[in-house]
């Protein structure tokens, strides 16, 4: 059984930086395809960012593809998603998932192994 386990989150002033970790167990991380996804109190579960299990990768939550970055370790059996300039509005519960696909997916429901998410939040 896949087994996704998310670290790093905290408090960060706005403008700032931060890494979040998810060490996968249970399979090795590179059949699966990633994503690392976001729920703010009040909102919808929306994606961020993923990368495939061919390393394509797709953007979601930062049009410039700018602020947010995918990296996996596959020999580490983990992923990190680097942010930077971060704002108020990325405050969120951040998760990773994992699928067995070629493809991203915006879409939470497509995903069905997740992590217990790590509280994120932007405030000065």
């Amino acid at each position: 059984q896949l087994q996704l386990v998310e670290s790093g989150g905290g408090l960060v002033q706005p403008g700032g930086s931060l890494r979040l970790s998810c060490a996968v167990s249970g399979s090795d991380l590179e059949f699966y395809t990633i994503g690392w996804f976001r729920q703010a109190p009040g909102k919808e579960r929306e994606g961020v960012i993923c990368e495939s299990r061919l390393g394509s990768l797709s953007n979601y939550a930062d049009s410039r593809g700018e602020r947010f970055t995918i990296s996996r370790d596959n020999a580490g059996n983990t992923v990190y998603l680097q942010m930077s300039s971060l704002e108020p509005d990325d405050t969120a519960v951040y998760y990773c998932a994992a699928r067995d696909h070629v493809v991203c997916s915006p879409n939470s429901w497509q995903f069905p192994s997740w992590g217990q998410g790590t509280q994120v939040t932007v405030s000065s």
